[in-house]
């Protein structure tokens, strides 16, 4: 091969420094960090710990606003037991996902007494996991059956699928029937509770700031 082809032949073989440049930018290194956290159910203190990483470092690498090197890059490769070439090679677009009725598992959770809670998780639809979908069924127990949602920064939507549901946020309740459908400020401490004979179900979505 000329020596003219061969240099050519080399500097197309190079990395472009903008498609670098590009990755970093568009902060598509910390969102695969933070997808791989997620999917483990992580925090920062506990992906820090297992890395030798602040948390306050990792919180800026997710978001774009520190270049992180090859070392640390490897450590949190190691914590996923991921190849590096995780961060960097194009990921395929995923359009579909379906989880069968079989596939959910119940989670039931004893409040007061007798009273139950049960949800049905379908949070591993979603890829990022900020946003988390449950299918909620409250059971009619007077005012024994309360469930009181956690408070965090974000937002709760509620659809009523069945029965009918009180919900009291800052102090005023309000009446939801079959259909209804309420948004949340999910920093507001609130309260669910049953109205009446039957279970009332609910499609719950929360979601969490990215």
């Amino acid at each position: 091969m000329p020596k003219a082809e061969l240099m050519l032949q080399q500097e197309s073989d190079v990395v472009d420094p903008e498609r670098i440049e590009q990755q970093i930018d568009e902060k598509l290194i910390g969102e695969r960090i933070r997808r791989l956290r997620l999917k483990r159910s992580m925090g920062l203190v506990e992906l820090g710990r297992l890395t030798g990483l602040s948390a306050s470092f990792l919180s800026q690498l997710e978001t774009g606003r520190v270049v992180p090197t090859l070392r640390n890059l490897a450590r949190i490769a190691l914590v996923f037991e991921k190849d590096l070439a995780c961060f960097f090679q194009p990921e395929a677009r995923v359009t579909f996902r379906k989880l069968g009725k079989s596939d959910r598992i119940p989670i039931t959770r004893k409040l007061k007494h007798s009273s139950r809670f049960i949800s049905e998780s379908l949070s591993s639809l979603i890829p990022d996991r900020h946003m988390v979908p449950c299918l909620a069924e409250f059971h009619p127990n007077g005012d024994d059956c309360e469930f009181t949602p956690k408070v965090f920064t974000g937002t709760e939507f509620l659809y009523l699928i069945a029965g009918a549901l009180d919900i009291t946020v800052a102090n005023q309740r309000h009446y939801l029937e079959i259909g209804d459908v309420c948004w949340i400020d999910a920093s507001t401490p609130r309260q669910y509770t049953c109205n009446g004979t039957h279970s009332a179900k609910a499609l719950i979505i929360t979601e969490h700031p990215k």
